[in-house]
C-alpha cells in the first residue's frame, strides 16, 4: 500500500510538472501573438536596429514567429524558423558583418541561419512531444507500466527540447554579442530565456520521478504483498477452524454434564 502510495505522489507530481512545462512553452511559442502579459514581453533577442537601413523600427524583437517593435508591437508577418535578418529585409547596411549573409533573402550568414532553423524545429518537436508525456502520464498514478512509458517519452521530448534550448542560447547570446560588437544596445529576454530553461528544468524533474514511480512495488515487492496476503488468509482461517473446533467441543462437554445430572436424578 506505502509502495502504490509512492508511486501516485510520484505520478501526480510528474502530471503537475509536465503541464507546466507546456505552459511555459507556449508562452514561447505564442509570443508576440496579442499584447497580453506575459506574450508581449517575451522575446529572444532586443536590439537596437534604428541605424539600419532596411529595419523601419527604432527597437526589433525576435520571438518565435515575428520580428517586432518595442513591447512585441508592430509585428510582421508569422515566418516559421524565422532568419534574424528578417528585421532588415530592405537592407542590411548598418547591419553588424556577422549576421548579415546570403541566406534568408540575402538578409542572413549561413551560420545564425541554420542554427536558429534547427533550434527552432527541436523546440517545437520538444512541445509535441511533451504534449504526448502529459496525455500518458494521465494514468501514471495507478500504473507501473503507464508510469514507464511516460518516463520514455518525456525523456525523448526532454532530449529534442535540450538541442532546442542549448541552440537558442547560443544563437541569440552571441547575436546579441555581434549587436554589441557593433556599437549597438542588445540585450536577450528574460522571459523566454526564463520559460525555456523552466519548462526544461520541470521536464528533467518529471523524467526522474516518473521512472522513481514506475521503479516503485516491483514484482518482489509485489511478491511480498501477495505472500503477505496469503499468509494473513491462512492464519484467519486456522482461527476460525480452531473457534468452530471449540465451540463444538463445548456443546460436547454440556450434553454429558447434562446426562449425568439426569441419571443421579
Amino acid at each position: 500500500m506505502a509502495l502504490g502510495g509512492l508511486r501516485g505522489g510520484m505520478g501526480i507530481v510528474s502530471l503537475i510538472l509536465i503541464a507546466g512545462a507546456i505552459v511555459l512553452q507556449f508562452f514561447v511559442v505564442l509570443s508576440g501573438v496579442t499584447n497580453n502579459t506575459p506574450l508581449n514581453k517575451t522575446y529572444f533577442l532586443q536590439a537596437d536596429t534604428s541605424t539600419i537601413a532596411g529595419s523601419g523600427r527604432a527597437v526589433s524583437q525576435w520571438t518565435y514567429f515575428y520580428v517586432c517593435g518595442a513591447g512585441n508591437q508592430d509585428c510582421g508577418s508569422p515566418v516559421p524558423g524565422l532568419p534574424i535578418g528578417y528585421a532588415w529585409v530592405g537592407g542590411s547596411a548598418g547591419a553588424p558583418d556577422a549576421l548579415v549573409g546570403s541566406h534568408g533573402k540575402d538578409t542572413t550568414s549561413k551560420y545564425y541561419y541554420y542554427m536558429w532553423r534547427f533550434g527552432w524545429v527541436f523546440y517545437l518537436m520538444g512541445l509535441v512531444f511533451t504534449v504526448f508525456a502529459f496525455f500518458t502520464s494521465l494514468l501514471a498514478p495507478c500504473s507501473r507500466l503507464a508510469s514507464g512509458i511516460s518516463g520514455f517519452i518525456t525523456m525523448f521530448a526532454l532530449f529534442w527540447f535540450t538541442l532546442a534550448a542549448a541552440l537558442m542560447t547560443t544563437v541569440f547570446v552571441k547575436a546579441r554579442d555581434r549587436f554589441r560588437d557593433a556599437g549597438l544596445s542588445a540585450n536577450v529576454g528574460s522571459y523566454a530565456f526564463g520559460f525555456s530553461w523552466g519548462a526544461w528544468a520541470a521536464m528533467f524533474l518529471a523524467t526522474i520521478f516518473l521512472f522513481m514511480g514506475c521503479g516503485a512495488g516491483g514484482r518482489r515487492n509485489d511478491d511480498h504483498v501477495r505472500s503477505s496476503s496469503a499468509k494473513g488468509g491462512n492464519t484467519r482461517f486456522y482461527r476460525r477452524q480452531r473457534s468452530r473446533r471449540s465451540a463444538r467441543g463445548s456443546f460436547v462437554d454440556t450434553e454429558s454434564q447434562r446426562r449425568v445430572k439426569d441419571e443421579y436424578a
